[in-house]
């Protein structure tokens, strides 16, 4: 189900951004503003996001564009210059890290920086921390509320770090350390739609489930099972389970 169209951009052309940015301040109400770009690479997911958000009457965001990969995000958020991006981690084209290392530019401009929120349904410590380090200012899941996601946006707007819940110890834990992580090899040699597929098979997930919850088929999720119980050269999902739990990563 991923989504191969051009990047849509909202509110007026790329070219003239600047009467949006002078008006980003403030609604019709008087109250706050922000001007927001949703990155990810799955169209329903992003018409719910704008469906649950982007009614900037009555929240305050305005949404100005859409990307469904790297280059389109990276056109966009250069087009737009967005208070704030809501950015998947998992992306065609290199995913959510190589979008923030291609924006760093704009994350460091003093005046008008464009600060980045993780929206993601993986909440792996490693898609935590990498996105992290690449230069966003928080983390929240997909399970996140329309109302919480609202809040949060906001709050990055300020210059706030903010993350779900149990996924802020993942980063405490991760700079308090001087250490490295450890490499492990069977890992890397999984992508990270199949360790996602990995995680929610290991949690107990059917089919059907994962496939609703990441948004593929049924199908789909069946291919990545078996690539995953090939590279690992496992024989069943009882034994990756166990392989999973073995790692921490349930």
């Amino acid at each position: 189900m991923s989504d191969t169209n051009e990047p849509v951009e909202s509110g007026g052309s790329a070219a003239d951004t600047s009467g949006a940015t002078a008006s980003a301040g403030a609604d019709a109400e008087g109250g706050r503003r922000v001007r927001v770009v949703l990155v990810d690479d799955h169209r329903m997911f992003r018409t719910g996001v704008q469906a649950e958000i982007g009614e900037t009457a009555r929240t305050g965001v305005e949404v100005v564009g859409e990307a469904a990969d790297v280059d389109q995000a990276v056109t966009v958020i250069t087009a737009t210059r967005p208070e704030v991006v809501l950015l998947d981690v998992h992306l065609p084209g290199g995913g959510g890290v190589e979008v923030l290392r291609r924006c760093a530019p704009l994350m460091a401009d003093a005046e008008r920086p464009v600060r980045f929120l993780a929206l993601s349904v993986s909440d792996a410590a490693e898609d935590v921390i990498g996105v992290i380090r690449g230069g966003a200012r928080g983390y929240v899941t997909k399970t996140i509320t329309g109302t919480d996601l609202v809040d949060s946006v906001f709050r990055v707007q300020d210059g706030d770090a903010v993350f779900s819940p149990r996924l802020a110890g993942f980063v405490l834990d991760a700079f308090a350390s001087t250490d490295a992580p450890p490499v492990d090899e069977d890992m890397d040699r999984l992508t990270q739609r199949e360790r996602e597929v990995l995680r929610l098979i290991a949690r107990g997930y059917a089919y059907k489930e994962i496939a609703k919850q990441l948004f593929i088929s049924v199908k789909t999720v069946e291919s990545h099972v078996s690539a995953v119980l090939r590279k690992l050269q496992l024989s069943n999902r009882h034994e990756l389970t166990r392989w999973a739990t073995a790692r921490r990563l349930v």
